[in-house]
């Protein structure tokens, strides 16, 4: 059993800052890419940002310069920092991670978490 857990969500003014945070728990062998996705009203869900196992993380064009993205292997964890929030940063935020579980054949698989909303107004 695998599980995303994510935090930090909530509503902010235009120009504040919000911290995300999602920790994957459960029976987990490794975990290859982990990260995260919005999906705003009327659009299609996007990656935000992402980070490779091993490699440098990835990042959404609208979105380079104001969000980092952290990932802790020791904890199977990611945090999104978030500054210079706008309007058009609302959206509904999903942790999400491509990871082998420690039982059965450990294939690779996709997990979300539930999502968390984050709401950029006045």
């Amino acid at each position: 059993q695998v599980q995303l857990v994510e935090s930090g969500g909530g509503l902010v003014q235009p120009g504040g800052s919000l911290r995300l945070s999602c920790v994957a728990s459960g029976s987990i062998f490794s975990i290859s890419d982990m990260g995260w996705y919005r999906q705003a009203p009327g659009k299609e869900r996007e990656s935000v940002a992402n980070v490779p196992s091993g490699k440098s993380p990835n990042y959404a064009d609208s979105v380079k310069g104001r969000f980092t993205v952290y990932r802790d292997n020791a904890q199977n964890s990611v945090l999104l920092e978030m500054s210079d929030l706008k309007p058009e940063d609302t959206a509904l935020y999903y942790c999400h991670a491509k990871l082998k579980q420690s039982t059965g054949w450990g294939l690779l698989g996709e997990y979300w978490g539930q999502g968390t909303q984050v709401t950029v107004s006045s």
